[in-house]
């Protein structure tokens, strides 16, 4: 896609990040107060939380995709690594390099911070983002378990 272009999130794109944030989470079948948009938008803007981030993908000058990611402490590295964490690109630009020109992105913004590790998940189920998944990175053998 040649007019794709990917960038800091800004203040001005409150509007366009949280309805595309708001569909992420649909997609999951999931959602967030109120007070967690506000509080997620203003740790990923810069100068907010320095180890978040997002990037969002225009097209046409219209927000069409997001990336979030956190780096973080690891106990096997000494260097930091970078979880991220949400990737969404609208359903009418798929297949069209969103999702891979975020992921980029965001190995960009790792390399510059000297973070060579870069991991997110996925449910075993999504096999649209798996397609790029499998081409981009590489799958793990662990299983993700949370508190009950």
């Amino acid at each position: 896609m040649t007019d794709l272009l990917v960038r800091p999130l800004r203040p001005e794109d409150a509007t366009a990040w949280r309805g595309l944030w708001a569909a992420y989470l649909d997609f999951y079948d999931t959602s967030v107060p109120a007070e967690t948009y506000d509080v997620t938008f203003a740790r990923l803007l810069h100068g907010g939380d320095p180890n978040m981030g997002c990037r969002l993908a225009l097209s046409g000058g219209q927000a069409v995709g997001l990336v979030h990611f956190i780096f973080h402490r690891h106990c096997w590295k000494p260097e930091n690594v970078c979880y991220l964490q949400d990737l969404y690109a609208d359903p009418a630009m798929r297949g069209r390099g969103v999702g891979r020109a975020l992921i980029e992105a965001v190995y960009a913004v790792a390399d510059s911070r000297g973070t060579p590790s870069v991991y997110w998940l996925t449910q075993d189920s999504n096999e649209t983002a798996r397609q790029l998944y499998d081409r981009i990175g590489q799958p793990t053998p662990f299983v993700k378990y949370v508190r009950g």
